[in-house]
């Protein structure tokens, strides 16, 4: 029998790429070439990219040797491969990359669905298995088409898929530091974030998605929470600010996060839930 947690994050991998698909389905050819808050990267980029990483882990999960190629190659350049990815398929006609990327991600989304529930696949950073693989695969997904959907000037509605980046978020507060070369605080922090939909939530409104019960292990209809409820240091705050501040796409001077405790804080300044090198972020006032 399928697992139910598993099917329900393929299920939501696939809902966000569909939204994301609703923003540059219909988009004229030109506006593709359109500048995104990610220096340098367009529409095109942003989608491009996407496209790469959901082929890179279409091997990951078929053909372990044909990825283990990819990881080496990645190793000679690690800091330019992403954008070379990234830039080959921007040269596309706009036309051909949305039906490139709309071919690979079914075929992950597939592949996703037929993986072993137990099994771990090869990855940039630690193996994991396929429910984790779509999880950040979702986070991406969802990361870039916030610079998307900032470069077309779209407000969107945050939904309850953002517990997968929130508790990505949080799982990689100790990968922080690491790729800064700093030493992770010892014990767990207390996370509590007020849930897409709840009331007084960034973007909430009657009957506004991510309001449902049970949405996931540890959260209420209003609040999403991890680690220890006597936790000295502590961040509370709408979930949608936190998964900003995460996947870098907004600076922390502009999100409504409250640390308590001066680890917290520190964390709130380095956080990032994405593997790779630590990102510049976005400067005060560049926000949503």
């Amino acid at each position: 029998m399928p697992d139910p947690s598993a099917v329900a994050v393929f299920a939501d991998l696939h809902e966000e790429s569909r939204e994301l698909d609703a923003l540059v389905g219909e988009l004229p050819a030109s506006d593709w070439a359109g500048p995104t808050p990610a220096p340098g990267w367009s529409i095109a980029h942003q989608i491009a990219h996407l496209h790469w990483t959901d082929r890179a882990a279409l091997l990951a999960l078929t053909d372990a040797a044909a990825f283990a190629l990819l990881v080496e190659e990645a190793a000679k350049a690690p800091d330019s491969f992403v954008d070379a990815g990234a830039e080959e398929g921007a040269a596309l006609d706009p036309a051909e990359l949305l039906a490139r990327w709309r071919a690979g991600r079914t075929a992950l989304e597939e592949a996703l669905a037929a993986a072993s529930p137990d099994a771990r696949f090869p990855w940039y950073g630690p193996p994991m298995k396929a429910a984790s693989m779509a999880s950040a695969r979702l986070m991406e997904t969802w990361a870039h088409g916030q610079d998307v959907a900032d470069a077309l000037g779209v407000r969107r509605v945050p939904t309850a898929r953002l517990r997968h980046v929130a508790r990505i978020g949080v799982r990689a507060r100790d990968y922080a530091y690491a790729v800064r070369g700093l030493a992770a605080p010892v014990g767990e922090f207390r996370v509590e974030l007020t849930a897409p939909g709840a009331p007084g939530a960034p973007g909430s409104a009657p009957g506004a998605p991510g309001s449902a019960p049970g949405s996931t292990p540890g959260a209420s209809a209003e609040v999403w929470t991890y680690g220890p409820e006597d936790a000295p240091q502590r961040v509370t705050g709408p979930a949608l600010d936190f998964c900003l501040l995460v996947t870098q796409r907004a600076h922390r001077a502009d999100l409504a996060l409250t640390a308590s405790g001066p680890d917290a804080g520190r964390w709130l300044d380095i956080a990032q839930a994405f593997a790779g090198p630590a990102g510049p972020g976005r400067a005060p006032g560049d926000s949503r």
